[in-house]
């Protein structure tokens, strides 16, 4: 979707696999919290998750920059998100866990479903359907954006 929403063109073809958009604190009421902190991502401290993260949360704007992309959500939005999350290595491995270990890994969980990301369209209630079979029925949040919005 940020390939095709997105007036800057992705550099590669996207990855036939729905990746991480992004992981952000929120309020119950009134908009999500940002810019919390200037803090910086520590990249010795993340070098031995890297290799997921580049698979699961791509900069697909720009590939020979992970980094620089996975900083500014550190700085955007992880870093409201004390507590619980504690510092840029917690954000990202937090990231992962969900993604691999907590049952919310919405590629696996839409491929399961028949619903791969091959640039055709789906009803919004098969694929919610689809996450909420996977996450005890619970409703999941969808933030749906036009072509032509930015």
């Amino acid at each position: 979707a940020v390939c095709y929403f997105n007036p800057t063109p992705c550099k590669d073809p996207p990855d036939k696999l729905f990746t991480v958009h992004g992981l952000w604190p929120s309020n119950l009421n009134g908009p999500h919290p940002e810019n919390c902190t200037n803090a910086t991502v520590n990249s010795q401290r993340i070098t031995n998750i890297q290799a997921q993260l580049k698979i699961i949360w791509p900069n697909v704007l720009d590939r020979t920059n992970h980094v620089g992309f996975w900083n500014k959500q550190w700085i955007k939005h992880g870093s409201c998100g004390n507590p619980p999350i504690m510092n840029d290595t917690h954000y990202f491995q937090t990231v992962i866990n969900m993604y691999i270990t907590k049952k919310q890994n919405v590629s696996g969980i839409l491929s399961k479903a028949k619903i791969e990301p091959v640039g055709g369209k789906r009803p919004l209630v098969d694929i919610e359907n689809a996450i909420r079979k996977s996450i005890n029925n619970k409703k999941p949040k969808f933030k749906c954006q036009m072509k032509n919005k930015v």
